[in-house]
């Protein structure tokens, strides 16, 4: 018991300690320049690894909705994608068995009551050769000039190696009315780009090479 007093009576003549400060000592900011920019090549993975619907051309103002509009929220899934082809079954096949299809975002609208407008951005993976969306833009160009797309004009799309633009002269009047056409296509990446232009007029060069232009310049 005296033990315990004597303890007791040490701590009370001793001076109270003081608490430490609630408040931390600041930390000095680190010195030096910031994070490397992304590179060009890692910049551009970022991008198209996102909402590629985000990359497609916004519709001009005042156009209307397409008379039927493709997609889903402004996405093709790979069914609908290969039913825009001749022989869809056997695109189905190549395109998950070859080609290594990943998605498709779509974007399409009207101008006026005749000409309309579609756009596809199609991804690829491209684990096999590495080539798949070169691949899919070539045969893009191919079959544009196959005989049965009779009297069609052809020009570069300045800046993207060998992307093409198509217009053609004479309707094709196999639907019970004239209606002209013409289409791009061209590469980027993992990336290809189709663009699609109907009218019951005459389209003009500098319409869809504007168009192919600008989507490019997206990508």
């Amino acid at each position: 018991m005296a033990g315990i007093c004597v303890g007791y009576l040490v701590q009370a003549d001793r001076e109270p300690t003081a608490l430490p400060p609630l408040s931390q000592p600041s930390i000095a900011q680190a010195k030096g320049a910031g994070p490397e920019p992304l590179s060009a090549a890692r910049d551009r993975k970022v991008k198209v690894d996102g909402d590629l619907r985000k990359l497609l051309l916004k519709k001009p103002r005042g156009a209307g909705k397409a008379v039927v509009e493709a997609g889903d929220d402004g996405w093709m899934d790979l069914a609908e994608y290969a039913d825009t082809f001749k022989y869809p079954a056997g695109a189905f096949r190549s395109l998950t068995e070859d080609e290594e299809f990943r998605r498709a975002a779509v974007t399409d609208w009207r101008e006026g009551s005749t000409f309309s407008v579609q756009i596809r951005l199609v991804q690829f993976r491209q684990e096999e050769t590495g080539t798949e969306a070169a691949d899919a833009a070539s045969d893009g160009n191919y079959y544009a000039i196959t005989p049965d797309n009779y009297d069609t004009h052809s020009w570069p799309i300045p800046g993207t190696g060998d992307g093409m633009v198509y217009v053609r002269s004479k309707p094709d009047t196999s639907y019970g009315v004239s209606l002209y056409s013409a289409e791009a296509h061209a590469w980027r990446g993992d990336i290809e780009m189709q663009v699609w232009i109907y009218d019951t007029k005459p389209i003009p060069k500098a319409k869809v090479l504007d168009l192919a232009k600008r989507q490019m310049e997206q990508l």
